[in-house]
């Protein structure tokens, strides 16, 4: 999903290619996969994707502290253009916005690399010292056939440091009796020229399989409330072909690759990005049913490539007599970075035990150009400022109990290095330089994570009680070490900024019986050396610099929610997610903790249509990091509540075609969420002003299956 890009990178695979050629390339692979799958398709019979006739305007946990759906359903509201959209469907999600597209999801008031982030197993790693291109913004929900997010620090089986949740979007294998294919694709349209189009396509036998899944995205700026033009347009593209070898029914071979490249307009900031370009590689190896105690063996290893331009003269004009701008003569920043990762892990059973361990490891390298002046960066050299090594060993047993009980445990212990490759330092225009007093430092740590859960079906009621205490130690990431300003004097974050370690007990219940379900999650926890991030003018007033502290620090909240079935066609929903945090080190609120929130829904379905109604409420904030002296942790101020109420509709015309369409914001409510970023002179916003969200927005979805 993502569009054009004015750059040419490097080369960086065995061949290397233009855009334009690239694109011609998958263009013609998707008319002939497309033609070749449409003609099998119609010779031969075979199941494809279910279409429910249903939109999803949220979702309950399936088991304890996991949370499990399918990407590829519509949701209101409008279905997501990436995966920061489609998280906030789950209560306790809510994102950072700057713009109409690449929100930073946030959980618990928590974000960054406290959660994990992964795609079929992989670390997709932005690479914007500035988080423009967060790895939400490189994941598209529709290329992807399960989400899973795992709550708190209880899973160590998929990386190091996710003390905030584990977020886990796959493919699962697709699966032929005999030889033939399947197309299931969807487009969109709505307002502010949103044009959404969607095919995942795959043809194949007994013996193995290929897929392509290939969509696009694109909106004009949108309208607020009010009627006022906010700069928020984008164009994204993404595309992936998967090769599945079946040799015997329980080996999978597969390998996948994949391009991308976007841009997108950020009313919240002082740049858009230009260039959102994505490249991966991927190779999955699974075996099950090995034995009687080993039962399955899995391997899997993956290359990342992220190459992202921030300019502010695509999208945007800059202007050299406006003294209040910021940035006012034309400038761009390029930064790259390679990840490269492989786990191996395998599943032993015996008795009531199940135990799965394994390693993994990671290794990725940063670097960075700028200029001043249109496209100059392209002349300039690149030069690596960072790399990461990480080499970890997990394991996870599970042990059941007599009385339907379980206990699950877990530990891993991991090995993580950092250099410091940058020579001088110097600001983001690569200007007012001065030698770097930790040029090719290197920093490591041996950090350990670990929890230990307790399961219990009850049996006075049909309900699951958990109670779990997990812990985690978090190295810090490339935005917490290297992005923080270098201040004459002072030493730089890359010297003084320590580990984070969270420690979390979690609890919860699930009921259903009959109509009603209902379920409850709760959390309380300490952070110690939290590293928080400080915002304030710098040399020039009209220019904020940031700076990187550690604090200790206590959070809690709780997520809550259920469903009654009033009759058989009507059911009624609602979900409550509250989230608080304290900074004990100076006795005040955290900074960006979101709002209470409520979900109430109404919903009504009969045989092959359905209609619903979605009232979101959020409560105003007025507990947040106050600025002291010039000083803010990023809570630009107090936010007002604030609900809105959408509707949407589907009908299941037959089993090959089915529509949908809502309105969101029915009432064309001028609002803005408490994380919006405020907006940057040259785009129609003030520098404190939160940028507000989409006023009525229409759309209109087909999904067709064949």
């Amino acid at each position: 999903m993502i569009r054009n890009s004015r750059c040419v990178a490097p080369s960086r695979l065995p061949v290397a290619f233009s855009i334009d050629a690239t694109r011609l390339r998958w263009r013609l692979a998707h008319g002939a996969l497309l033609v070749s799958l449409s003609a099998g398709a119609l010779a031969t019979e075979h199941p494809h994707h279910q279409l429910a006739p249903t939109v999803i305007t949220g979702v309950a946990p399936s088991a304890s502290l996991v949370v499990n759906t399918d990407p590829k359903i519509p949701r209101q509201p409008v279905p997501a253009s990436d995966a920061g959209d489609y998280l906030q469907t789950i209560p306790g999600f809510s994102a950072v916005r700057g713009g109409g597209s690449n929100s930073d999801p946030v959980f618990r008031g928590m974000f960054g690399s406290r959660l994990k982030l992964l795609s079929n197993g992989g670390e997709m790693l932005g690479a914007c010292p500035s988080r423009m291109d967060s790895p939400s913004s490189y994941i598209t929900p529709e290329n992807f056939d399960q989400l899973t997010v795992v709550k708190g620090p209880q899973t160590v089986l998929w990386g190091a440091g996710a003390s905030a949740a584990t977020i886990h979007f796959e493919r699962e294998p697709v699966r032929f009796d005999e030889l033939g294919g399947r197309i299931d694709a969807s487009l969109l349209v709505g307002s502010d020229g949103r044009f959404d189009r969607t095919v995942d396509a795959a043809a194949g036998g007994q013996a193995g399989y290929v897929r392509l899944l290939a969509n696009r995205s694109e909106a004009d700026d949108y309208q607020d409330g009010n009627g006022d033009a906010v700069h928020g347009q984008f164009d994204k593209w993404s595309s992936d072909l998967v090769f599945g070898w079946m040799p015997a029914e329980d080996t999978l071979l597969e390998l996948t690759a994949g391009v991308g490249d976007g841009e997108a307009a950020y009313a919240g900031r002082g740049m858009d990005g230009s260039q959102f370009e994505r490249e991966s590689l991927a190779l999955r190896i699974e075996q099950d049913n090995i034995g009687e105690v080993l039962q399955k063996v899995e391997a899997r290893v993956y290359y990342n490539y992220a190459d992202h331009v921030m300019d502010n003269y695509t999208l945007r004009q800059p202007n050299p007599n406006d003294v209040m701008m910021p940035m006012r003569n034309p400038m761009a920043t390029n930064v790259d970075r390679r990840t490269l990762g492989g786990r191996l892990a395998g599943t032993w059973q015996w008795n009531a035990y199940e135990l799965v361990a394994g390693v993994d490891g990671q290794t990725n390298q940063h670097r960075k150009r700028s200029g001043s002046g249109i496209d100059t960066y392209k002349d300039m050299s690149w030069a690596k400022d960072a790399e990461f090594s990480q080499y970890g060993a997990f394991a996870e047993l599970t042990r059941t109990l007599a009385g339907d009980s379980r206990i699950i445990s877990g530990l891993r212990v991991d090995r993580i290095s950092v250099t410091d490759e940058r020579a001088q330092l110097c600001n983001m225009m690569g200007m007012a330089c001065r030698a770097n007093p930790t040029a090719d430092d290197e920093r490591d740590d041996t950090l350990s994570s670990g929890f230990l859960r307790y399961e219990h079906e009850l049996a006075s009621m049909p309900a699951t009680a958990y109670v779990g205490l997990g812990h985690s130690q978090r190295f810090p990431d490339y935005w917490e070490l290297f992005s923080a300003a270098n201040q004459v004097g002072k030493p730089t974050a890359y010297e003084t900024v320590d580990p984070e370690k969270t420690t979390q007990l979690d609890i919860g219940l699930q009921y259903a019986e009959g109509p009603l379900e209902a379920w409850v999650s709760a959390y309380a926890g300490v952070v110690k050396d939290y590293i928080l991030f400080s915002y304030g003018p710098g040399a020039n007033p009209l220019h904020t610099i940031s700076w990187v502290d550690n604090i200790d620090a206590r959070i809690a909240g709780a997520e809550l929610g259920g469903s009654y079935k009033l009759t058989e066609n009507w059911k009624t929903d609602a979900s409550l997610a509250y989230a608080w945090g304290e900074n004990t080190t100076d006795n005040r609120a955290m900074p960006q903790i979101p709002p209470l929130e409520a979900r109430l829904g109404l919903t009504y379905e009969k045989g092959d249509w359905s209609a619903a109604g979605l009232w979101r409420v959020v409560a105003a904030q007025n507990r947040v990091a106050e600025m002291q002296g010039n000083v803010t942790s990023k809570d630009f101020d107090e936010s007002s509540g604030f609900g809105v109420l959408s509707l949407n509709s589907a009908y299941r015309v037959n089993d090959n075609f089915t529509l949908s369409a809502g309105v969101d914001n029915l009432l064309d409510k001028a609002y803005s969420e408490h994380l919006n970023q405020a907006g940057n002179a040259g785009v129609g916003l003030s520098a404190t002003e939160r940028l507000n969200e989409p006023g009525r927005t229409y759309w209109a979805r087909v999904d067709m299956s064949f």
